[in-house]
């Protein structure tokens, strides 16, 4: 169901199992950072040791809340984790946001009692994200949900967000504050026994307050039902990925990071392009091209025109589009007539289209025009040096 995660990203009712008076804990930033920015829905802090938080009534357990929750954020030391779950399914709370550490990222032991969380969440019908992660945003003011203990909150925007990383989170959170880059959601997966990558694709697909999805992953859990869903998805929005992992050692630092299993970078490669996924390098990089499609619809195929003041990069520019798949076609013969009056005999009017050091911005206009109304170009590239 595209709405499944509904109860966590989209929640009426929050309950903080684990609220904190104690400054400088997860448990107290956490709460603060609901009841700061302002969520629209009902918050109550679950402490059995306070009577209040924050200036909010706390409660000593979930059962104890007043009205149903759809959402329990759990913030309590590892071996309280699953009984904290388990009282979660018993008073029918929807979703939960797993916070703790502890679990398959520290060796056999916490596999094991991640294995354990999980078959709790399955008994009770509950989604987890998490353990081991630093929550969830929705910055839609609909919602208004700061569910993490990151101290930026970036403007709101038509991007989803979700990382692997809890660490990385922050910092793209914290870099699209300081850019004013628009942000709808954010998830900080952790281990992912539940709720994964593939779950959140399926969320965001349908989700008319996103145009954008970007991924920070340090592996594939399901690859082929990635591959299955993205392939689906990118036709319609964009899928911008920036997967760590990819030498043996970074290989090796994802492993013990949150447990991810590691592929070959090569097959990872093919991977993202069979499914039409673009694949950066960076955070900043990732950011540039989220932006890049921020400012324009995506064009029909892959028929682009190249226009240029300079022969040189209208050259480079055609080969680097030829070769990442994209078409430089030749263009019919009403547009070459429509552009030989706007520019000197010494121009080279095609495909691409080099307009010479004098082209004015007039040119620029006249030439955008008549390669966009060609019906074998769907994008045009323009380049002024």
């Amino acid at each position: 169901m595209a709405n499944a995660l509904d109860p966590i990203l989209k929640p009426k009712t929050v309950a903080v199992i684990g609220a904190s008076r104690s400054r400088n804990t997860i448990g107290h930033e956490l709460l603060a950072n609901l009841i700061d920015r302002g969520f629209t829905g009902a918050v109550y802090p679950v402490n059995p040791h306070a009577h209040a938080i924050h200036a909010v009534r706390a409660y000593p357990s979930i059962g104890a809340v007043p009205e149903p929750v759809d959402l329990a954020i759990i913030v309590v030391p590892k071996e309280a984790v699953i009984p904290a779950a388990e009282e979660c399914g018993q008073n029918g709370v929807k979703g939960l946001i797993i916070i703790s550490a502890g679990f398959r990222e520290v060796g056999t032991e916490g596999a094991d009692r991640e294995r354990e969380l999980v078959k709790v969440i399955q008994r009770y019908g509950m989604r987890m994200v998490g353990p081991n992660c630093m929550g969830v945003l929705n910055a839609n003011p609909a919602f208004s949900m700061n569910a993490t203990f990151a101290p930026s909150w970036p403007p709101y925007g038509r991007l989803a967000f979700v990382s692997q990383s809890g660490a990385m989170g922050l910092s793209v959170l914290d870099y699209a504050s300081e850019y004013g880059i628009g942000i709808s959601q954010f998830v900080s997966m952790g281990n992912k026994p539940d709720v994964s990558g593939n779950d959140l694709l399926l969320q965001w697909e349908d989700d008319d307050t996103v145009d954008t999805i970007l991924m920070y992953v340090e592996n594939f859990g399901n690859p082929k039902n990635f591959l299955r869903i993205a392939t689906r998805i990118s036709k319609r929005k964009p899928i911008i990925v920036v997967k760590s992992g990819r030498s043996a050692v970074g290989a090796r630092a994802a492993s013990s990071h949150t447990g991810a299993l590691a592929a070959s970078d090569t097959a990872v490669d093919a991977l993202m392009q069979q499914a039409g996924v673009i694949r950066a390098g960076s955070v900043e990089e990732l950011f540039d091209i989220a932006m890049a499609f921020s400012g324009q619809p995506l064009p029909k195929s892959r028929r682009t025109a190249v226009m240029t003041n300079s022969g040189g990069p209208g050259i480079l520019a055609a080969d680097a589009l030829t070769l990442n798949g994209l078409e430089v076609p030749r263009l019919q013969r009403e547009t070459l007539e429509k552009l030989r009056p706007h520019f000197p005999a010494e121009a080279t009017i095609g495909n691409p289209l080099d307009m010479i050091a004098s082209a004015t911005p007039s040119g620029y206009r006249a030439a955008l025009d008549a390669l966009l109304s060609d019906p074998k170009i769907d994008s045009a590239l323009a380049i002024f040096v």
